[in-house]
């Protein structure tokens, strides 16, 4: 694996020197403790940053108030420890603040070795919890953004689409199957990869509740599922007939209009007119030719609700304010 810091990397470790520098300097005790809870609420993205935060601090808050009924009221002792932790986590637990658990328990083992409970220990306590979360928040508000990288999977989205279209346009004209379909596993990759990027960037947007990339990604994943289910009525074709050949040339014309735009409107009319034209046609002569109409009639049925699906994402955007990255716009 190729050694590289990343800029999440480049966070954790400024904000931590931070943290902890702020806190000795403010003369706190256990000042290096504000670096573990910087290092722990740093995250891929602000909403998750903020939700780990909340969570520390809720778990902290609670573990000062368990600590100081369980050892002043009972006694300074590991057992006391292992006791208290058995009502500390479900508690946690039950108020969603699991995640703080663990950073929760240096609070509680600070407050264990000091021996007493006093309202300087608490405070100070308090501040760790403050400069360690806080200075995460901080590091935090800045976020690369991911415009560029979505267009990049967007454009080879695309050319991974036009690809294998062309590739059913070829063998449906000639019967090769000398395709290895390797752009079907990079198309599969991408449409992960892309969602999990367009997710993250509405999660660093605290005002955006939705995301168009987001829905462009998932209205391609819904295409590209059914041209894996295209695929097999195409090689199931045992023969060239003439209405392959429309086919062929109807989706030719598809592959060049492959885009971020609007699919023109003539497309559907032709699909529907082609279809008409497939049933208007004399009955097929034999069993082979029987299955190949039939396998062709349900591509066609496939390729409809490949292009609704287009036209649906076309009207979502425009309920939609304009949204910008780099040079491409999606409205």
């Amino acid at each position: 694996m190729k050694f590289r810091i990343g800029y999440r990397t480049i966070k954790t470790a400024l904000g931590t020197t931070l943290s902890i520098l702020l806190a000795q300097t403010i003369g706190l005790n256990n000042f290096a403790s504000a670096g573990i809870l910087t290092i722990l609420c740093i995250k891929p993205t602000k909403v998750k940053s903020v939700k780990a935060s909340w969570d520390r601090v809720l778990a902290c808050l609670m573990a000062m108030l368990f600590s100081t009924i369980f050892f002043e009221g009972i006694t300074y002792h590991p057992i006391t420890i292992g006791l208290m932790l058995l009502f500390f986590i479900p508690t946690a637990v039950m108020c969603k603040a699991q995640e703080g658990i663990v950073s929760s328990s240096v609070i509680i083992l600070h407050i264990y070795m000091a021996g007493n409970v006093t309202f300087e220990l608490l405070l100070n306590e308090l501040g760790i919890v403050i400069i360690g979360v806080g200075m995460a928040l901080i590091m935090n508000l800045y976020m690369p953004s991911a415009g560029k990288k979505l267009i990049q999977y967007q454009a080879e989205l695309e050319d991974n689409f036009r690809k294998i279209i062309l590739e059913i346009v070829h063998y449906l004209r000639t019967s090769d199957s000398s395709w290895d379909g390797s752009e079907l596993t990079r198309t599969a990759r991408l449409i992960d990869e892309a969602k999990t990027m367009a997710f993250q960037d509405v999660e660093n947007h605290f005002r955006r509740n939705d995301h168009l990339y987001y829905h462009y990604f998932k209205m391609r994943e819904k295409q590209f599922e059914i041209i894996e289910r295209i695929l097999p009525l195409v090689a199931s074709l045992p023969v060239t007939v003439v209405q392959g050949q429309m086919i062929g040339d109807f989706l030719e014309e598809l592959a060049e209009h492959i885009s971020p735009g609007e699919v023109p409107k003539n497309f559907l009319e032709n699909l529907l007119e082609m279809r008409e034209e497939f049933q208007s046609m004399g009955l097929p002569q034999t069993r082979e030719e029987f299955e190949v109409r039939a396998a062709l009639l349900q591509l066609t049925k496939e390729m409809e609700q490949y292009l609704m699906l287009k036209n649906s994402f076309k009207y979502l955007k425009r309920e939609k304010k304009k949204y910008r990255k780099g040079s491409v716009e999606l409205q």
